[in-house]
């Protein structure tokens, strides 16, 4: 069930969790409460469909992903510690570069992993880079799209938590993001994506992704929302 919420784009009601999996409703509401209780997921009331005012009814549960700022792991094999020590260890004259070519190569294995289709169109391949990694259990959307600009909002980013351990880290988080793009939209190069990751180590906040494509002749399509 928690795999499930994380897959997906938008938050998620227990009516919805039921039909998917194929479970009671009331055993879908409970084990979401139980996941909220354990800080994976963040429960709001929400009206859906619009309405509002008298008649509209009870607003509905819903459930959105936790932002995570430590992996979760059992035992504990202290990886993050691992590899913080390992950047500790590059030369300061190469280290940015190396922990960007590091990072571009982890997310094109991540695209291989997920069985990533690139895509002509930009916002569809974006949306598919989502999915990718909704499929390996990592929460991620499209936020918005404005020409070659674009903004991706993830609650649960696979590096997050080793860079919320170590900051120095973040050229790996920068070029993970730029490999998956390199892999979802057709004719962008990972090397030529800038990207900035401004609420990474922002407590309690869900990280936003920004990407500066670098492609020739991009046209802009104006500010959307998904």
């Amino acid at each position: 069930m928690l795999l499930y919420a994380r897959g997906r784009r938008d938050p998620v009601t227990a009516h919805e969790v039921a039909a998917e999996l194929g479970v009671h409703h009331n055993v879908a509401r409970s084990r979401l409460d139980r996941l909220a209780k354990a800080g994976f997921l963040v429960v709001t009331p929400e009206r859906r469909g619009g309405r509002a005012g008298p008649g509209a009814g009870r607003p509905a549960k819903v459930y959105r992903v936790a932002p995570e700022l430590e992996g979760v792991e059992f035992p504990d094999r202290r990886l993050a510690e691992l590899i913080g020590l390992l950047v500790a260890k590059l030369p300061n004259r190469s280290r940015e570069r190396a922990l960007r070519e590091a990072g571009e190569d982890f997310g094109r294995s991540l695209a291989t992993a997920a069985s990533l289709k690139a895509s002509a169109d930009l916002r569809r391949g974006l949306e598919r880079v989502c999915d990718a990694l909704g499929s390996l259990g990592f929460h991620a959307s499209v936020h918005s799209l404005d020409g070659d600009t674009a903004i991706l909002e993830t609650a649960t980013c696979p590096l997050r938590p080793l860079v919320v351990k170590w900051p120095d880290a973040s050229g790996i988080d920068r070029g993970m993001w730029a490999g998956l793009v390199e892999r979802g939209v057709r004719g962008v190069q990972a090397d030529r994506i800038k990207c900035e990751t401004p609420r990474c180590l922002s407590p309690d906040a869900t990280c936003s992704v920004l990407l500066s494509l670098g492609r020739q002749g991009a046209k802009a399509s104006g500010s959307t929302a998904s």
